[in-house]
């Protein structure tokens, strides 16, 4: 995904969540096997797992730079580990849960991103990038969906 397939910061990160729940549509027949990419492994579970925890990750940061304080670092082990939970089969209930849970995280950015001037949006405050910077970045996590793919 281009950053300049993006209207708005909001866009990004609404786009790229519909995009991996796209593809989370065809993954209850995965067969199981992890896909291997870039020296990793990834499964259905992970792959939202990592878009989750990363879109988490950012909010809090986000967040902290708006109310003045230092973000936390994470203590995610993030994609170098897969864990048993990772590699539990992709049910019918596991795609509800993730669409819940992903468009819920989407909203609450989206909301957050649009509540801001551009100047917010581009100057941001404290250390990292523009918050505009950060929702494309946010746009980057398709990867952990592209990495599964489509298995219908």
């Amino acid at each position: 995904m281009s950053e300049t397939a993006y209207e708005t910061p909001a866009a990004a990160v609404t786009t790229m969540v519909d995009h991996v729940l796209g593809l989370a549509a065809t993954w209850t027949a995965w067969d199981g096997a992890p896909a291997r990419v870039d020296d990793r492994a990834y499964t259905p579970h992970k792959a939202i797992r990592r878009v989750a925890d990363h879109m988490i990750d950012h909010l809090a940061e986000l967040e902290a730079r708006l109310a003045g304080e230092e973000p936390r670092p994470d203590r995610w082990h993030a994609s170098t580990i897969t864990t048993g939970a990772d590699r539990a089969p992709f049910t019918a209930e596991d795609l509800d849960e993730a669409r819940s849970r992903l468009t819920r995280l989407a909203r609450i950015w989206a909301n957050r991103l649009d509540a801001l001037t551009d100047e917010q949006l581009d100057h941001s405050p404290g250390e990292g990038w523009s918050f505009r910077g950060l929702a494309r970045h946010l746009a980057e996590s398709a990867y952990y969906a592209d990495a599964v793919g489509d298995l219908s």
